[in-house]
């Protein structure tokens, strides 16, 4: 008897793959249900469906592979009681997130006058992604903080700088942190207080890591705002909306690259539970040849050269503008987008 596999429709580049070795079951997000889930034995996911004991309790399901970074949308302790795999794709998207935060950052500099020749960036969080931020930020000629408790615990503190003293020296903070019990409402309003005046803050990790009340009383104290991941999504916060300066649907991580990744790590994942060995190496074709990586040259460029490049290639203000003209179209938003090409630079 074949398996049963569930996959989130909008993950790209699976459709066709498992159908010669199992019965395959392509559901949007939403319809992804306890009566759907009841005999799966796998679940191929995103963040958009909740795994947790309302969904899975007396199901057949004993895999979840989520082709997302995090996995904080399963409830994970659950599933290890009942025996559940889970699987997911960390770093999978830390090349785009990379590019979001700079092309961002560049836009938002290039709109509102700021030289960022001499700025401090601090990044808090340094995992795949923060890593990533981190050696872009140095090519690029920034004094760079890096504040990552957990690491720092393990590795030495030499080269983490603790909070606040990031916070009081950083002219830009960028979140890079999982979304957990520590990281849950972090950015509050203690965390303001202790930002310098007019510093640029950008989340891209979780929504719920800030406090969004406490962001809206700090902005009037803070420089550009720039914001991707949203609380209690797809319902966004609208009166926060129309006071940053750069608004996306949490789609920081939505490159092409990324998304081959990610698809690629839950493939494998599933083949070898299935143990269907043509899939064990499997990566996505690329059906975009004429679309190559563009390589970013650093040694030279002036601000506003770098600024062109990376906006030509990641027209970052286009999502917005796009995002805005129709907010409570957020899922139609992502489900639809057409991923952009990551930049290359290289930095090591």
């Amino acid at each position: 008897m074949k398996s049963k596999i569930i996959i989130d429709s909008a993950i790209p580049f699976i459709e066709g793959l498992f159908e010669p070795y199992a019965d395959v079951l392509y559901l949007p997000s939403d319809r992804i249900t306890r009566d759907v889930v009841a005999d799966a034995d796998v679940l191929v996911t995103r963040t958009r469906t909740k795994c947790n004991k309302e969904l899975l309790e007396g199901s057949s399901v004993k895999m979840i592979a989520s082709a997302t970074i995090g996995t904080d949308h399963i409830d994970v302790p659950w599933c290890d009681k009942k025996g559940i795999i889970v699987r997911n794709a960390p770093g999978c998207n830390a090349g785009g997130v990379m590019e979001y935060v700079f092309c961002a950052l560049y836009g938002v500099a290039s709109r509102r006058r700021i030289n960022l020749s001499g700025k401090t960036i601090g990044v808090i969080g340094v995992g795949n992604v923060g890593k990533r931020v981190v050696g872009m930020s140095r090519a690029l000629g920034f004094k760079t903080l890096l504040c990552d408790p957990p690491r720092a615990a393990e590795e030495g503190d030499f080269d983490f700088t603790p909070l606040d003293e990031l916070l009081e020296k950083s002219d830009i903070i960028t979140m890079h942190v999982p979304l957990d019990k520590t990281t849950r409402n972090m950015v509050d309003k203690k965390f303001f207080k202790k930002i310098k005046k007019g510093a640029i803050f950008i989340n891209a990790s979780r929504g719920e890591v800030v406090d969004e009340q406490a962001l809206i009383e700090a902005i009037p104290n803070l420089g550009p705002v720039i914001i991707d991941t949203w609380q209690h999504e797809p319902d966004i916060n609208k009166e926060l909306m129309e006071m940053v300066d750069i608004a996306t649907p949490h789609i920081a991580g939505y490159s092409y690259q990324g998304k081959m990744n990610a698809t690629a790590a839950v493939v494998r994942a599933v083949a070898r539970f299935l143990k269907i060995y043509a899939l064990y190496e499997f990566f996505p074709a690329d059906d975009r040849p004429e679309s190559t990586a563009v390589k970013l040259e650093l040694a030279g460029l002036s601000q506003g050269e770098i600024a062109s490049v990376l906006s030509y290639n990641y027209p970052i203000f286009t999502d917005d503008f796009l995002f805005r003209l129709e907010p409570d179209n957020f899922e139609k938003f992502r489900e639809e987008y057409n991923y952009r090409r990551e930049i290359y630079v290289d930095y090591k």
